[in-house]
């Protein structure tokens, strides 16, 4: 299945992380949870973990949450175990940025407010969000682009 904007098909990963939002799962959690056995993560854990970053940080529409949900991925495969590990801080934040740049180049945001166009804290916006369906719309591509730029990041 195509995507639009031009968006590359779905893979496994990407199918996984669609059908946990289709599920009910808020947009980090559908990131992070299709790459937890390969980054020695419980999927519970990762779900429980992700659940506040859904909607830009429990819809604040702050960084969008499937952004949230890759970096967690990065932090798990790349990030410091020991506060003075200054490489592996550095591969971190040198791996977020890019992702952070390249899903700003396809979206146009890292910003949940400006991907959405919707206040998700009202409930005009929420109402909105339903009606317009901007879940598939919106969240979904977001998703699979995120797992998408991930796979090539790890």
């Amino acid at each position: 299945m195509k995507e639009k904007k031009g968006h590359s098909e779905l893979n496994s990963k990407g199918d996984a992380a669609v059908a946990l939002m289709d599920a009910g799962g808020n947009c980090a959690q559908a990131v992070l949870a299709p790459f937890c056995e390969e980054l020695g993560l419980d999927g519970k854990r990762a779900l429980r973990i992700a659940s506040g970053f859904g909607a830009g940080f429990g819809r604040n529409q702050e960084i969008c949450g499937a952004v949230t949900g890759a970096v967690m991925a990065i932090g798990l495969k790349h990030g410091q175990e020991r506060p003075g590990d200054q490489e592996a801080k550095e591969k971190a934040y040198a791996l977020t940025r890019e992702l952070m740049a390249r899903f700003r180049a396809e979206f146009g945001s890292c910003f949940c407010r400006d991907l959405l166009g919707v206040d998700l804290l009202t409930e005009e916006g929420q109402r909105r969000y339903r009606e317009e369906g901007l879940g598939k719309r919106i969240c979904r591509p977001c998703v699979s682009g995120a797992v998408r730029i991930l796979e090539t990041l790890l």
